[in-house]
């Protein structure tokens, strides 16, 4: 049987009931587009998060896209973030006109060094965009504090962080906005590509709004300014909703997987995720690292599984980003770990049978090496 990092079908037959009533109900409400489900929808991510409103969107680029647009991000501004993190998150910044600005990552836990932060800040620097990375929060603290002292919009990337909590708060509650996607293999996924954009700021949500209907306010015909359709699926968010009453009972389920991998690799020369004082981790991916991370991944091979790198190339070493000027060694940490880390299967309903054969299969080839 072959084993990879993610699968959804244990899951579906799990729920497969509740998944096909939310599609019948929204087939039978008369109503497809931006109807019953998404409103329901978007009212529950917002209690969930104790913020004032949430926006639906298509996908998660765009929910960042259009966080950092109705946050007042444009061109000739400048948004700092890391390198170390999935290319839409860069592509929405890239997507506004304004320019990324990276800062190095933690060697620990990988998340962003926000000791870095103070020295990136310029007079083009409009905001900052911490990338919640693998399922737990950057330190919110320090950088709410340069926010406030220089006049910055604080955007958390919420994409790989559904349900994590930094000192108890909820991850996407301490920003001016957060964003999140729904991509099926996220803590809380869809069927299907979704995102959205939490906010308390009455105004930053009117912009939302606008922007994920063309620019247009409440009719089709009043063009306040010219955007693009990013609206979420009515089946997508009805979906959503029915599995938001289950999110936690996923973290639950992810936080078993992981002790079980501390339980059976905690004692090989395999480096295994930290999790940072303060934070409850939720595990959107399983991320260890051995400086030969690549022998292991081909060798685990000949046992039928086939591991994923999150993420191989910085964002700073692809082509496509190559005009931003950042030479080799700019950013130490990001790169020296992309040549080490790798994720390992890691969902609620991987059986027990199925993680113990990975963690055999580990432990064989790390004896090898």
């Amino acid at each position: 049987m072959t084993t990879r990092v993610w699968d959804y079908l244990a899951e579906y037959q799990a729920e497969r009931l509740d998944l096909l009533d939310a599609v019948e109900t929204v087939f039978n409400s008369g109503q497809l587009v931006l109807g019953a489900s998404v409103r329901g929808f978007e009212e529950e991510f917002a209690a969930y998060h104790g913020v004032g409103h949430c926006v639906s969107v298509d996908n998660g680029t765009n929910a960042i896209k259009l966080g950092l647009q109705a946050l007042g991000v444009g061109p000739g501004d400048e948004v700092i973030t890391v390198s170390n993190t999935a290319a839409p998150t860069v592509l929405a910044i890239d997507g506004t006109g304004a320019t990324p600005v990276f800062v190095d990552i933690r060697e620990d836990d990988f998340l962003m060094d926000t000791s870095q932060v103070a020295a990136a800040i310029t007079e083009r620097t409009k905001c900052l965009l911490p990338v919640h990375l693998y399922g737990q929060c950057v330190d919110l603290a320090p950088l709410r504090e340069l926010a406030t002292k220089h006049g910055l919009s604080l955007l958390e990337d919420c994409a790989q962080a559904h349900g994590a909590r930094q000192n108890g708060v909820v991850a996407g509650s301490t920003g001016d906005a957060a964003a999140f996607s729904f991509y099926p293999t996220k803590v809380l996924g869809a069927y299907g590509d979704g995102g959205a954009t939490i906010t308390s700021d009455d105004a930053v949500e009117k912009k939302l709004r606008r922007l994920r209907y063309y620019g247009m306010d409440t009719t089709y015909y009043t063009l306040e300014t010219p955007a693009h359709n990013s609206r979420l699926d009515e089946v997508q968010a009805e979906i959503l909703r029915r599995k938001l009453k289950r999110l936690d009972a996923y973290t639950a389920g992810r936080r078993a997987v992981a002790q079980r991998y501390v339980d059976g690799l905690g004692d090989t020369d395999l480096l295994l995720p930290k999790t940072v004082p303060g934070n409850e981790h939720v595990y959107y991916v399983y991320v260890v690292r051995h400086p030969r991370r690549d022998d292991i991944i081909e060798r685990l091979k000949a046992y039928d599984i086939h591991l994923n790198i999150s993420y191989p190339w910085p964002v700073h070493t692809m082509t496509g980003f190559a005009h931003l000027n950042y030479a080799t060694g700019s950013l130490p940490v990001t790169e020296k770990l992309a040549g080490e880390i790798f994720s390992l299967p890691m969902y609620p309903a991987l059986s027990t049978d199925l993680q113990d054969k990975v963690i055999h299969a580990v432990r064989e080839v790390l004896s090898t090496l």
